[in-house]
């Protein structure tokens, strides 16, 4: 299986940086009995190889010969490769780029590398669908796409939307191979004019396609702003001090912390 990180964005909200912002150092990691820094997107890897991937494919773009120079050609048991994004097109175009090495039938995983969430292994529940999401609550759903769902069922993606009528966001989704395929055939016929995915993914809806979102996640920071990497890091620290199913507001500040029954609105996952 195939894990896709789309790392060619400019990271306009956190600069400005001497890096690529998916290098950004946030919390630590032991190897071989020495802490040292850990990169944000280093938390993707790890929760992909954990959902079932053993290659792993960047779409960077020109000027993020870092990542590649970090990172290499393998990280824990997962081989990597990369492929070039010329321009930040959006979210669809660098996903459907990485067709170029998953093949025909190869299931795909794919997450954003500027976010830390938990639980670690939260992609395992994806089920073995066409295309399915791992769902996050938020207190403000408005900042991400939410997901409306009948029962396990989604039925519309709502963009960024100051109005949302789902407290659930995703943070990362699942395709098999024939679903990833139909999805960049749409994404084609459509002029490959969808940005966000949540738009292709109501065309694909609104055409037949299904899509089941899971309620498997629990906390989820996106690290793409100062007071997002200050929350991260509040969420690390909570995590190693022994709380393996701690929560925190998606985007929120440490301060945030608070026991579960308070979170988001009593919504817990």
């Amino acid at each position: 299986m195939w894990g896709i990180v789309p790392a060619a964005g400019r990271g306009s909200r956190i600069q400005p940086l001497a890096f690529s912002k998916e290098l950004l150092p946030v919390g630590s990691q032991r190897d071989d009995g020495i802490d040292r820094p850990c990169a944000v997107s280093e938390y993707l890897l790890e929760r992909l190889i954990l959902g079932g991937a053993d290659k792993i494919c960047f779409v960077i773009s020109p000027g993020k010969s870092d990542i590649l120079e970090y990172f290499g050609d393998h990280y824990g048991s997962a081989q990597l490769a990369y492929v070039v994004q010329p321009d930040a097109s959006g979210l669809c175009d660098a996903v459907f780029r990485a067709g170029t090495v998953v093949g025909h039938d190869e299931d795909v995983l794919v997450g954003l590398p500027d976010t830390v969430w938990f639980p670690k292994a939260a992609l395992q529940t994806l089920p073995a669908a066409d295309l399915s999401f791992l769902l996050f609550p938020v207190e403000h759903p408005e900042f991400f796409d939410a997901v409306v769902l009948d029962g396990d069922r989604v039925t519309e993606i709502q963009v960024k939307q100051p109005d949302a009528v789902s407290k659930w966001i995703w943070g990362a989704f699942k395709m098999s191979g024939h679903g990833f395929r139909e999805l960049q055939s749409l994404w084609t016929k459509r002029d490959r004019r969808d940005e966000y995915f949540g738009t292709l993914v109501n065309a694909y809806i609104a055409g037949g396609g299904q899509g089941l979102g899971v309620k498997a996640g629990e906390s989820y920071v996106d690290v793409g702003t100062i007071d997002g990497y200050r929350t991260a890091m509040a969420l690390l620290a909570e995590s190693s001090a022994g709380n393996g199913r701690s929560r925190l507001l998606a985007g929120g500040s440490p301060e945030a912390i608070r026991p579960a029954s308070a979170m988001n609105n009593g919504v817990t996952a």
